[in-house]
């Protein structure tokens, strides 16, 4: 089930401090779903993060209206915090809210824009358009 996005803001709000945040970050990220070696190919690599980052999804068109479903992993912890976030706020939505749903917004909101080096900042930036990308071609 995933969060809205002012549930996601808020379950930040609880931890004081950036220490707490990253560890609840990384947390998020040991509790996705393992991903099937099978799916993480080069073909489903995301360009444009330093990290090894594989994302696929599907269209569930037996859910009405048809909603994408993502699976996704990376072989850095904080990035599968980061894809888990981007997971809660985009697995299970239709095209057409991945679409109008900023997640860098939601990230400047928790406000985890500050807090990431230039280089994580390009990956989340890159994971966020190849979602926006499958969602524009499912819409």
């Amino acid at each position: 089930m995933t969060m809205t996005v002012d549930e996601l803001v808020e379950s930040f709000e609880f931890f004081d401090d950036w220490e707490d945040r990253y560890a609840y970050v990384i947390d998020l990220g040991k509790k996705l779903p393992p991903m099937p070696e099978s799916e993480m190919v080069e073909e489903n690599k995301v360009r444009g993060c330093m990290s090894q980052v594989w994302l696929v999804c599907e269209k569930d068109v037996a859910a009405a209206p048809p909603v994408l479903r993502f699976r996704a992993n990376s072989d850095a912890f904080i990035v599968k915090g980061l894809i888990a976030i981007l997971l809660e706020l985009y697995d299970g939505q239709t095209p057409a809210f991945i679409l109008e749903t900023d997640a860098l917004d939601v990230m400047g909101r928790i406000g985890l824009d500050q807090h990431l080096s230039p280089n994580r900042r390009n990956g989340l930036v890159a994971m966020v358009e190849r979602i926006k990308k499958i969602a524009a071609e499912a819409n």
